[in-house]
């Protein structure tokens, strides 16, 4: 399988950093070709994945994903440098939207227009990412300086994006995708072909489509389907990801999970390969300490 897997360290509830230090080294010790950090309401992803890189060698760290309203870009675009330099070059900067229920509710910024937004955005980021200077005047946003961080690289820039507007302007500026909550329908007919097309208009090298998706190995399929809508309950609701549901034929989260015996598992991966995923990062969401959740990362591991 070409396809690399990665594990999702999770939200970091009641963990310290050094908790998230030992589940990292865990994942690089058996194997596994990334490690994922949310940026949600806890530690900042981008300054924990620094202090992994520090304690943790080779394996790559992403993402997943950090929200760009409440950061100016050549905020985000300094401290994502920082992080490549520490790591030796081993950062996957995954950057999205957010929620207008997040963005407007929250914070009490617009959310007018997000796909202009994210395209400013993105042109003041991958500016100083990969030219370490720019000098833009948007609608929205402006930005007229360097940034240099010595020993930094340009990073791979990875846009959640699901819509047809938002997968477009990802294949075209950013170096790919990093999906959630979506299926194998989703990413087969609508996110790999319409990414890629982009890209290849726009002359892009192919782009990186990361696929995130709860993973749980069990005897007990249904109950884990249950268990997923219980869990991820929010995400039926939120529109973005809804409309992926809808797209993949699924009532709720619980039907686009992957879930089954080890045999099935490992076939419905296979199958998100063959659709065009470069890239897994498995949310594994047994119980802790649970049989299933261990047979789940086997099962991970031996792919």
């Amino acid at each position: 399988m070409s396809m690399k897997i990665g594990i999702f360290g999770g939200d970091f509830a009641g963990k310290t950093a050094d908790d998230v230090i030992a589940a990292a080294r865990t994942v690089h010790e058996e194997g596994f070709a990334t490690f994922w950090a949310p940026q949600v309401f806890g530690f900042d992803a981008l300054t924990l994945l620094a202090v992994v890189a520090r304690e943790v060698p080779e394996i790559e760290l992403g993402t997943a994903v950090v929200p760009t309203y409440p950061r100016h870009p050549m905020v985000l675009a300094a401290q994502a440098m920082t992080t490549q330099a520490i790591s030796g070059g081993r950062l996957l900067l995954g950057i999205g939207l957010s929620h207008q229920l997040v963005v407007e509710g929250m914070w009490g910024l617009s959310f007018e227009k997000p796909v202009r937004h994210m395209r400013e955005y993105l042109t003041v980021l991958t500016a100083l990412i990969r030219e370490g200077n720019v000098s833009f005047t948007g609608e929205t946003m402006s930005a007229s300086c360097p940034v240099a961080v010595e020993g930094s690289t340009p990073m791979p820039i990875l846009v959640a994006a699901l819509g047809p507007k938002m997968l477009e302007l990802a294949g075209t500026v950013a170096d790919g995708t990093v999906t959630w909550m979506t299926g194998p329908k989703g990413i087969g007919e609508h996110i790999v072909p319409s990414i890629t097309a982009a890209a290849e208009r726009a002359s892009r090298p192919a782009p990186r489509i990361v696929v995130a998706l709860p993973v749980c190995v069990t005897d007990d399929p249904d109950a884990a389907r249950d268990r997923a809508n219980k869990i991820f309950q929010m995400y039926g609701s939120l529109p973005s990801y809804r409309a992926m549901l809808d797209r993949s034929g699924a009532e709720g989260p619980g039907d686009v999970v992957i879930v089954g015996d080890e045999s099935s598992v490992r076939d419905q991966i296979a199958a998100l390969a063959d659709l065009g995923t470069s890239d897994l990062i498995a949310a594994e969401f047994a119980p802790y300490k649970s049989p299933d959740r261990e047979r789940t990362r086997e099962l991970l591991r031996s792919l």
